[in-house]
């Protein structure tokens, strides 16, 4: 999870926005003085002179500063590449945390507390590296949320304001009036709504951005693989899924296509409370890893002479994540020591028997349950599952670890605590708790060195068997991206 900070030179700046270069965007924000505007570099605007240009790291910093957005460029459109502004381990953290939620209810002292700092120390790191606090950032995120559904939604105003996050529509009415200067209602007129659904039918359509190049397909391929008959499918080229949160439960579909401006996810979310959709968005957003910048992985990943075909083969390629760490949790236990088809049997009978049932779906009718809770699993009997016994036991032991702490699964400080979290639970190995940190807590330098198909890959690239231990020293000069180094060496397996 570590990050590079970018200076902003005002002269390079200048020169990203003169040339509309798409590498920044998303990673530098321009702020006119002569408008009281802030644009994206890529805003087709005429570019105004350089002495009334300012430039911020973040969107929440133009709006610190008394910028508001652009409705041309539509700031609330680019890439969320927050996480790579800066050098600090913390922040990209903390933003993973804003991003899931942590502040909608919480405080910044809870956060630092989780984080292992103080407040104060937060704070001047958030500033340091974004320009802007930590509660900033949250609020910037549900502001331009609340812009992007105003405009590709029929959401009533009321609808938008929960679906974003505010808790009253009075909070939201002053808040984006203050910040746009117009209100909700205004903007709604103003703008052409491009709403592709109907909100009485329940089905938000929603747009995820991210940094080209994406590896669509191999990403399908790899759903595909490991998908649990009744809860996920990869059809017409599309991933469709059950979703559930508490006791409400849903389904989402997820689709590519090209746009005028390059790629975009398009999510068609079915679910019953609005209030849950900015937790969903951050789930599908980490699920199909949206937020990474591939240029800056390929860049360091690259110099490695065996990894640098890799890159030419397969351009922007993912480290999938995860929606709930239970169930990643569960399902990587049973694919201990197993093929990934004995796995996904494995899961199927799993849902099929303790699952909940969701009402029938035309559209889609292979989706039939949700994962089975940890509440459900904790007091299961699954000794009658084809596993050895003590792997059985592990699935109810995790369960109930569940139970007992819900944030088990929730980022933390530091690598090394996640992992060392992880394999203090039982029939958790080193294997386990690397591939759960990759995919749930978004761990871009976990490794799993013991992984068979990940030594077997790098005997095939370099006609070198190795042990563990040895593919961990070689694995040191691809630090801190060893997570994007395991997924393409995996990938390779695949080339003839």
């Amino acid at each position: 999870m570590q990050f590079e900070e970018m200076e902003l030179d005002h002269e390079a700046c200048c020169r990203a926005v003169s040339t509309r270069d798409s590498r920044f965007d998303g990673r530098i924000f321009t702020g006119v003085k002569t408008t009281g505007i802030y644009c994206r570099p890529i805003c087709p605007a005429r570019m105004p002179m350089p002495k009334n240009m300012e430039f911020f790291p973040s969107a929440a910093a133009a709006q610190d500063a008394g910028y508001r957005p652009c409705l041309r460029c539509r700031p609330e459109t680019a890439p969320d590449l927050g996480a790579w502004n800066g050098t600090s381990n913390t922040v990209s953290r903390a933003l993973s945390m804003i991003e899931l939620g942590a502040l909608d209810e919480g405080s910044v002292e809870g956060l630092a507390e989780r984080l292992g700092v103080g407040d104060r120390h937060l704070r001047r790191l958030f500033k340091q590296h974004l320009g802007a606090s930590p509660i900033s950032v949250a609020q910037t995120r549900r502001v331009l949320l609340a812009k992007k559904l105003i405009r590709d939604t029929h959401l009533s105003l009321a609808q938008v304001a929960m679906a974003a996050g505010f808790g009253s529509i009075r909070r939201f009415n002053e808040t984006f009036s203050a910040l746009y200067q117009r209100s909700p209602s205004e903007m709604r007129r103003n703008e052409k709504a491009d709403a592709k659904q109907d909100a009485a039918a329940g089905e938000v359509v929603v747009q995820l951005n991210y940094k080209p190049p994406l590896d669509w397909q191999t990403l399908l391929d790899y759903f595909q693989a490991r998908a649990i008959d009744g809860m996920e499918i990869v059809k017409d080229g599309k991933y469709a899924r059950t979703i559930s949160i508490g006791d409400n439960v849903g389904f989402v579909v997820i689709s590519h296509f090209k746009g005028k401006k390059g790629g975009i996810i398009e999510a068609r979310i079915n679910y019953p409370v609005l209030s849950d959709l900015p937790l969903i968005i951050a789930k599908l957003r980490r699920l199909l890893d949206l937020s990474i910048d591939p240029e800056r992985v390929k860049a360091h990943l690259s110099e490695d002479p065996l990894l640098s075909p890799l890159f030419e083969k397969k351009p922007g390629l993912r480290a999938p994540g995860s929606l709930d760490g239970f169930e990643l949790a569960i399902r990587a236990i049973l694919g201990q020591q197993i093929t990934i088809e004995a796995a996904r049997k494995l899961g199927s009978g799993l849902v099929q028997e303790f699952g909940k049932k969701l009402p029938s779906n035309p559209a889609y009718p292979e989706l039939t349950h949700v994962f089975p809770s940890a509440s459900v699993l904790s007091k299961a009997d699954l000794s009658h599952l084809k596993m050895p016994r003590a792997r059985s036991s592990s699935l109810v032991s995790m369960a109930q670890a569940v139970v007992d702490d819900p944030n088990l699964f929730s980022i933390r400080s530091s690598l090394q605590e996640t992992i060392k979290a992880l394999t203090a639970l039982k029939g958790i190995g080193d294997w386990t708790a690397q591939y759960i940190a990759i995919r749930v807590m978004q761990e871009s330098d976990a490794f799993p060195a013991a992984d068979a198909a990940l030594l077997n890959a790098y005997e095939k690239l370099s006609g070198t068997r190795l042990k563990p231990k040895e593919l961990e020293k070689v694995a040191e000069r691809w630090r801190p991206w060893r997570a994007y180094a395991t997924f393409y060496l995996w990938a390779s397996l695949a080339d003839p």
